[in-house]
């Protein structure tokens, strides 16, 4: 019984992750605006670090008034790094399913 549920539940995961990796950035993403390129952000310039909220404050160890990355930048990271991290992955899963 408790594989039956663990098994549901691995095909689901099985499931939403294909949907996530077959989403055409072009033609779906873009359109509603969840695109990567929309979430680059570029260096401010000489001497500033290219990703600020990394390091947790600001250059004298105060609390940043930046919070980093919403939570629609995070959601978009998410769908790029599945689409590309779990390719091969995924094609082996859906054979062996």
């Amino acid at each position: 019984m408790i594989f039956g549920y663990f098994g549901n539940l691995l095909y689901i995961g099985l499931l939403l992750t294909n949907a996530i990796a077959i989403l055409n950035e072009e033609r779906f993403l873009a359109r509603i605006g969840w695109s990567s390129s929309t979430t680059q952000t570029t260096n401010s310039g000489f001497g500033h670090s290219p990703n600020p909220h990394m390091y947790g404050g600001d250059a004298f160890g105060g609390q940043s008034t930046n919070e980093g990355p919403g939570v629609k930048a995070k959601l978009i990271n998410l769908i790029s790094a599945t689409r590309t991290l779990m390719r091969l992955p995924l094609i082996v899963v859906n054979v062996v399913m």
